[in-house]
């Protein structure tokens, strides 16, 4: 499974409804950061499937969900479960750094 596009719209139901964890990353065509961690997140999306959905919120096409959660700064990473953000991460890191974030987080392959 890859990233999945989430709007305004679309955010209760994705996220906040969501069985299963959900990193939000925060982003915007235009933050070069944002670019360098896109495949890593792709990567984590395929490889942590059964355990995690990595979602995808660009802050320009919808900006109440951002500002909500006061994302200040892209990329903000954002992990959500049941319903609340239980932890946050604002910069770009390696693969391996958000990997150990989430683990820290509780959310580690089956």
């Amino acid at each position: 499974m890859s990233t999945v596009a989430v709007t305004d719209a679309t955010f209760e139901a994705d996220v906040l409804k969501s069985s299963k964890p959900v990193l939000v990353d925060f982003w915007a065509e235009w933050c070069g950061p944002c670019k360098q961690i896109a495949p890593a997140l792709e990567q984590l999306s395929e490889e942590l499937a059964d355990v995690v959905t990595i979602a995808k919120v660009n802050i320009e096409d919808s900006p109440t969900t951002p500002s909500r959660y006061g994302v200040r700064g892209i990329p903000t990473m954002m992990l959500f479960r049941d319903g609340q953000m239980t932890s946050m991460k604002v910069g770009a890191m390696p693969k391996q750094k958000i990997l150990e974030w989430l683990n820290e987080a509780g959310v580690q392959a089956a």
